[in-house]
């Protein structure tokens, strides 16, 4: 999907826990498994390498996929104005434990919209233009699942719309024959009567619920995490970065810029923009800790 394209709005969350899977096909089309096809992919993912991906600045570049969904949902008047209200206040309770629990965890603008708002299905609204993936994110993505690796997304923006996104890297990596699975872990909503209340089923999937995550399905899927890989670009994905084996950092500034060079990272420079010749030095650090085709897994 490029900018001309249309991302669908949100769907509806699931309360249960598990991750969504996605399969791309030589058909270009990824669809959402289920049941007894979705444990086969589980378990064609056991024992396998896992690569985990940030979205938002790792993927994708800003402004972030909830943020061109919220406003979406703004110029078609579709939140309730008292919505307002409720995510102030609710800033202020959170306050006292940061500004990034503040951004991640407080969805009250939701509250009372509707589940399937937006849907692909609902064809009489309009949709947000889909965000544009990094070219160079893509090819990485494609380069692991030729190696056969699990491809995970761990995000913070709603599982609705990480969905998507993962259906839209399933038709990317089929447009290049590659049929590969995109796992989803995110942000979930809860729901009553098909409606959002604006409360977070489980963890707000950032910081130590990454780490957490991560872990999480390295045990129920039986990755091994020493020889992982995951991808990300702030500090919320520090401790998803220290839970694996082989942590890479995209586009980083400031403080997790001095955090790459500190713990001897990989950098990666993702812009989408023909790039000038990198120095031998950031070369070599990079292929040291980033596998290219033709090199063992």
């Amino acid at each position: 999907m490029g900018y001309g394209e249309l991302l669908p709005g949100a769907r509806s969350a699931r309360a249960a826990g598990g991750l969504e899977i996605f399969r791309g096909g030589s058909c270009g089309a990824g669809r959402k498994e289920n049941s007894e096809e979705d444990r086969m992919n589980k378990r064609e993912m056991s024992g396998r390498i896992a690569a985990f991906f940030d979205l938002d600045g790792t993927l994708i570049a800003e402004p972030s996929v909830e943020w061109r969904f919220f406003w979406n949902l703004r110029e078609r008047r579709a939140i309730p104005s008292a919505n307002y209200l409720r995510w102030l206040a609710r800033a202020v309770w959170l306050a006292p434990r940061g500004i990034e629990m503040m951004r991640h965890a407080n969805k009250m603008y939701l509250r009372g919209v509707c589940a399937s708002d937006g849907e692909s299905t609902n064809y009489g609204q309009p949709k947000m233009a889909a965000p544009r993936f990094f070219p160079e994110g893509v090819n990485q993505v494609a380069w692991h699942a030729r190696q056969g690796h699990a491809i995970v997304l761990v995000s913070g923006t709603l599982s609705p719309l990480a969905q998507e996104m993962a259906l839209a890297l399933t038709v990317r990596l089929a447009i290049r024959g590659i049929g590969a699975s995109v796992a989803v872990c995110a942000t979930r909503l809860e729901e009553n009567d098909g409606r959002w209340t604006g409360r977070i089923v489980g963890d707000a999937m950032f910081g130590e619920a990454k780490g957490r995550a991560v872990r999480r399905l390295a045990t129920e899927e039986g990755f091994e995490l020493t020889r992982c890989y995951a991808y990300g670009d702030s500090a919320s994905d520090r401790a998803m970065l220290e839970a694996v084996g082989r942590p890479c950092v995209v586009n980083p500034l400031g403080e997790m810029e001095k955090l790459a060079r500190k713990r001897e990272w990989a950098v990666l420079a993702w812009t989408g923009q023909p790039k000038l010749a990198s120095s031998a030095q950031t070369a070599q650090r990079r292929d040291a800790a980033v596998l290219r085709p033709g090199e063992s897994a």
